[in-house]
Protein backbone atom coordinates (compact mmCIF):
# COMPACT_ATOMS: atom_id res chain seq x y z
CA UNK A 1 0.00 0.00 0.00
CA UNK A 2 1.23 3.87 -0.52
CA UNK A 3 1.85 6.20 1.07
CA UNK A 4 -0.36 8.93 2.31
CA UNK A 5 0.46 12.23 1.03
CA UNK A 6 -2.77 13.59 2.34
CA UNK A 7 -5.96 12.59 4.46
CA UNK A 8 -8.37 14.94 4.16
CA UNK A 9 -11.75 13.65 6.56
CA UNK A 10 -13.73 16.91 4.89
CA UNK A 11 -13.28 20.59 4.44
CA UNK A 12 -16.16 22.82 5.09
CA UNK A 13 -16.17 26.13 3.39
CA UNK A 14 -18.45 28.92 3.01
CA UNK A 15 -20.47 27.59 -0.09
CA UNK A 16 -19.14 24.33 -0.45
CA UNK A 17 -17.88 21.20 0.98
CA UNK A 18 -15.26 19.01 -0.35
CA UNK A 19 -15.82 15.39 0.62
CA UNK A 20 -13.06 12.76 2.36
CA UNK A 21 -10.40 11.50 0.96
CA UNK A 22 -6.97 10.08 0.67
CA UNK A 23 -3.81 11.44 -1.90
CA UNK A 24 -1.45 8.86 -1.72
CA UNK A 25 2.03 8.55 -3.54
CA UNK A 26 1.04 8.12 -7.46
CA UNK A 27 -2.18 9.30 -7.06
CA UNK A 28 -4.03 12.17 -9.38
CA UNK A 29 -7.23 13.33 -7.08
CA UNK A 30 -9.42 15.54 -9.16
CA UNK A 31 -11.64 18.05 -7.10
CA UNK A 32 -14.85 18.98 -8.94
CA UNK A 33 -15.61 22.34 -8.32
CA UNK A 34 -18.91 23.83 -9.48
CA UNK A 35 -18.38 26.48 -12.18
CA UNK A 36 -19.48 29.16 -9.84
CA UNK A 37 -17.28 28.76 -7.36
CA UNK A 38 -14.41 31.90 -8.40
CA UNK A 39 -11.18 30.56 -9.31
CA UNK A 40 -9.50 33.26 -6.74
CA UNK A 41 -11.50 31.24 -3.73
CA UNK A 42 -9.25 28.11 -5.33
CA UNK A 43 -5.75 30.06 -4.60
CA UNK A 44 -7.27 31.86 -1.40
CA UNK A 45 -8.81 29.28 0.56
CA UNK A 46 -7.84 25.41 -0.96
CA UNK A 47 -4.54 25.54 -2.38
CA UNK A 48 -3.27 26.93 0.70
CA UNK A 49 -4.52 23.98 3.04
CA UNK A 50 -2.85 21.60 0.64
CA UNK A 51 0.38 23.03 0.22
CA UNK A 52 0.70 22.98 4.19
CA UNK A 53 0.82 27.06 4.68
CA UNK A 54 -2.32 27.05 6.34
CA UNK A 55 -3.82 24.30 8.64
CA UNK A 56 -7.12 22.68 8.44
CA UNK A 57 -8.55 20.62 11.33
CA UNK A 58 -9.94 17.49 8.95
CA UNK A 59 -6.55 17.49 7.38
CA UNK A 60 -3.51 15.75 8.00
CA UNK A 61 -0.91 16.35 5.44
CA UNK A 62 2.83 14.39 4.93
CA UNK A 63 4.07 15.86 2.62
CA UNK A 64 2.94 19.18 1.46
CA UNK A 65 1.88 19.66 -2.03
CA UNK A 66 3.38 22.56 -4.35
CA UNK A 67 0.48 25.14 -6.21
CA UNK A 68 1.44 26.04 -9.83
CA UNK A 69 0.58 29.26 -10.02
CA UNK A 70 -0.77 31.40 -12.99
CA UNK A 71 2.09 33.60 -14.21
CA UNK A 72 0.93 37.26 -13.70
CA UNK A 73 2.65 40.61 -13.95
CA UNK A 74 1.49 44.56 -13.52
CA UNK A 75 0.37 46.17 -16.40
CA UNK A 76 3.56 48.34 -16.07
CA UNK A 77 6.01 45.94 -16.40
CA UNK A 78 3.74 44.12 -19.30
CA UNK A 79 3.70 47.45 -21.17
CA UNK A 80 7.49 48.31 -20.59
CA UNK A 81 9.74 45.63 -19.50
CA UNK A 82 7.55 42.12 -21.12
CA UNK A 83 8.98 38.70 -19.05
CA UNK A 84 10.23 36.72 -21.81
CA UNK A 85 10.27 33.00 -21.41
CA UNK A 86 14.02 32.67 -20.94
CA UNK A 87 13.92 35.28 -18.17
CA UNK A 88 10.70 33.23 -16.50
CA UNK A 89 12.80 30.09 -16.88
CA UNK A 90 16.26 31.46 -15.44
CA UNK A 91 14.40 32.54 -12.33
CA UNK A 92 11.72 29.47 -11.69
CA UNK A 93 13.21 26.54 -12.98
CA UNK A 94 16.08 24.17 -11.65
CA UNK A 95 18.47 24.32 -14.67
CA UNK A 96 19.60 20.48 -14.75
CA UNK A 97 15.93 18.92 -14.99
CA UNK A 98 14.41 17.68 -18.13
CA UNK A 99 12.53 20.53 -17.84
CA UNK A 100 14.52 23.34 -18.13
CA UNK A 101 14.06 23.34 -22.08
CA UNK A 102 10.72 21.30 -22.58
CA UNK A 103 8.82 24.46 -23.51
CA UNK A 104 11.22 25.30 -26.65
CA UNK A 105 9.82 21.70 -28.07
CA UNK A 106 7.16 23.86 -29.47
CA UNK A 107 9.39 25.55 -32.18
CA UNK A 108 8.00 29.16 -32.32
CA UNK A 109 8.69 29.52 -28.73
CA UNK A 110 11.83 31.14 -27.95
CA UNK A 111 13.83 32.71 -25.24
CA UNK A 112 12.78 35.95 -26.57
CA UNK A 113 9.18 35.32 -26.33
CA UNK A 114 7.09 37.65 -24.40
CA UNK A 115 4.62 35.47 -22.13
CA UNK A 116 2.04 37.40 -21.94
CA UNK A 117 1.37 36.83 -25.97
CA UNK A 118 1.19 32.67 -25.29
CA UNK A 119 -1.93 31.39 -24.93
CA UNK A 120 -3.18 29.54 -22.09
CA UNK A 121 -1.95 26.40 -23.44
CA UNK A 122 1.42 27.01 -23.02
CA UNK A 123 1.50 29.83 -20.39
CA UNK A 124 -0.11 26.46 -18.35
CA UNK A 125 2.92 24.06 -19.48
CA UNK A 126 5.52 27.27 -18.72
CA UNK A 127 4.48 27.09 -15.13
CA UNK A 128 4.04 23.28 -14.92
CA UNK A 129 7.36 23.18 -16.47
CA UNK A 130 8.66 25.50 -13.50
CA UNK A 131 7.20 23.55 -10.65
CA UNK A 132 7.86 20.00 -11.98
CA UNK A 133 11.64 20.49 -12.32
CA UNK A 134 11.29 21.15 -8.77
CA UNK A 135 8.80 18.50 -7.28
CA UNK A 136 6.46 15.89 -8.65
CA UNK A 137 3.77 16.29 -5.64
CA UNK A 138 0.96 19.28 -6.78
CA UNK A 139 -1.83 20.91 -6.97
CA UNK A 140 -2.84 22.64 -10.21
CA UNK A 141 -5.88 23.69 -12.42
CA UNK A 142 -6.44 23.92 -15.71
CA UNK A 143 -8.41 27.66 -16.18
CA UNK A 144 -7.60 29.16 -19.74
CA UNK A 145 -6.87 25.97 -21.25
CA UNK A 146 -8.81 24.33 -23.77
CA UNK A 147 -10.01 20.93 -23.81
CA UNK A 148 -6.72 19.37 -25.77
CA UNK A 149 -4.70 21.92 -23.45
CA UNK A 150 -6.25 19.88 -20.53
CA UNK A 151 -5.71 16.25 -21.28
CA UNK A 152 -2.39 17.53 -22.55
CA UNK A 153 -1.05 19.20 -19.30
CA UNK A 154 -2.92 16.01 -17.16
CA UNK A 155 -0.69 13.49 -19.20
CA UNK A 156 2.37 15.36 -18.42
CA UNK A 157 1.32 15.47 -14.65
CA UNK A 158 0.70 11.41 -14.50
CA UNK A 159 3.32 10.41 -16.01
CA UNK A 160 5.36 12.89 -13.46
CA UNK A 161 4.02 11.40 -10.49
CA UNK A 162 4.51 7.59 -11.55
CA UNK A 163 8.07 8.43 -9.84
CA UNK A 164 6.61 8.63 -5.92
CA UNK A 165 4.73 11.93 -6.80
CA UNK A 166 1.17 12.64 -6.45
CA UNK A 167 -1.35 15.46 -7.26
CA UNK A 168 -4.23 17.05 -7.05
CA UNK A 169 -6.42 18.75 -10.06
CA UNK A 170 -8.97 21.25 -9.03
CA UNK A 171 -11.49 21.32 -12.12
CA UNK A 172 -14.93 22.80 -12.91
CA UNK A 173 -15.63 20.26 -14.98
CA UNK A 174 -16.02 16.05 -14.57
CA UNK A 175 -14.17 15.35 -18.68
CA UNK A 176 -10.88 14.50 -16.86
CA UNK A 177 -12.07 12.05 -14.36
CA UNK A 178 -11.23 8.77 -16.22
CA UNK A 179 -7.64 10.11 -16.47
CA UNK A 180 -7.52 10.33 -12.23
CA UNK A 181 -7.16 7.98 -9.49
CA UNK A 182 -9.86 9.33 -7.63
CA UNK A 183 -12.66 11.67 -8.01
CA UNK A 184 -13.97 14.20 -5.44
CA UNK A 185 -17.17 15.90 -6.65
CA UNK A 186 -17.55 19.44 -4.07
CA UNK A 187 -20.82 19.62 -2.37
CA UNK A 188 -22.69 23.22 -2.41
CA UNK A 189 -24.52 23.47 1.16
Amino acid sequence: MQEIIIDSKGIKMDQYFIPPFELRKGELVLIHLDPQIYLEEIKEKIAPIFTGKQKHENVIISKPLTYVKHFRESKFRMNYFPTTVGEYLFRNIKPRSKFAKKIYETHWITKKTEINRLEGNHRKLLSLYAVLSKTNNIIFDLAAQDHEGMEHATAIVIEEIKNNGSAILIDFGDHLKNYCTKYIKAEWL
